[in-house]
């Protein structure tokens, strides 16, 4: 068998063998950089979790941040449906407010009505509830201060020509006005000549004077003026004339008159009734 040492050439002789020293010091030099990487990707990874921590926290602030938005939100509409039922609530209570000022108010006319009416049913009826000159009289004037508030006052009742005006009964009056007046002189006269009642409703009926009296109402049988009522003055308490005040002057006008005259003829006749014939036939 030849031999392969001989054979083999001097010039192709193996390569080195591997120099394992230096590869040891190498795989050695590794190792630190191996740690250090392996440090620093500890530490990359502690502020990774850091991070995520600080991120869960953050997320966990903005979730409950963001309930608690909602749940003022949610307060809010709350508030806001409140605050709408309110106003609804309030509205209505003005409308039912409203409505009971006008219902009083409408109240308030109907008593004033009503104590109107009472007024003038118990004039009228006081007028007509005696057939006494006096007594009938008597209610005249009570008519005039209980319910016209007159303080000074006098009724006149003409003479049979028409020229003067005779007092026959008065209050407040003194002595020397309580004289006749002459038709043709001064207001007394005016309104009997012009069948028109005079109210100055211009001046405070309480500074009413016997020269210038806050109302004149003249006195009638049907058409006929027979006398008049001069309230010269009212009572302290009674600062102006009202609406029913007027209708007052009107009954009295329409009313006083007819209710003297017809007490005074029962009184000629002796209280005595006519006799059935003056009744018969008077639908014709």
């Amino acid at each position: 068998m030849p031999n392969d040492d001989k054979e083999r050439p001097s010039g192709r002789m193996d390569s080195q063998p591997p120099d394992l020293n230096r590869e040891r010091e190498q795989l050695l030099k590794s190792f630190p950089r191996g740690g250090k990487i392996t440090e620093e990707f500890l530490a990359e990874h502690a502020r990774l979790q850091a991070r995520l921590s600080a991120a869960e926290a953050e997320n966990a602030r903005l979730r409950a941040k963001v309930e608690a938005d909602e749940a003022v939100r949610d307060l809010l509409r709350k508030i806001e449906k409140l605050e709408g039922e309110k106003q609804e609530l309030l509205s209505r209570f003005k409308e039912v407010q409203d409505d009971s000022t006008r219902f009083s108010e409408q109240f308030s006319q109907v008593e004033a009505q009503f104590a109107d009416m009472a007024n003038l049913f118990v004039a009228s009826n006081q007028l007509h509830s005696s057939m006494s000159p006096r007594r009938v009289t008597r209610r005249i004037k009570e008519v005039l201060v209980q319910l016209l508030g007159a303080g000074r006052f006098c009724m006149y009742l003409s003479n049979p020509d028409r020229t003067e005006l005779v007092p026959i009964a008065s209050e407040g009056v003194p002595g020397d006005r309580l004289s006749p007046v002459r038709t043709d002189d001064g207001r007394v006269g005016q309104v009997f000549l012009n069948s028109t009642a005079y109210v100055d409703e211009k001046t405070d009926p309480r500074e009413g004077t016997f020269d210038a009296p806050a109302a004149v109402i003249p006195m009638s049988i049907d058409d006929t003026v027979v006398g008049v009522i001069a309230i010269f003055s009212t009572l302290s308490q009674k600062a102006k004339f009202g609406s029913i005040d007027f209708e007052l002057f009107r009954l009295l006008g329409q009313h006083a008159a007819g209710a003297l005259v017809s007490a005074s003829l029962f009184c000629q006749a002796e209280r005595r009734m006519p006799g059935l014939e003056a009744f018969l036939d008077l639908s014709v």
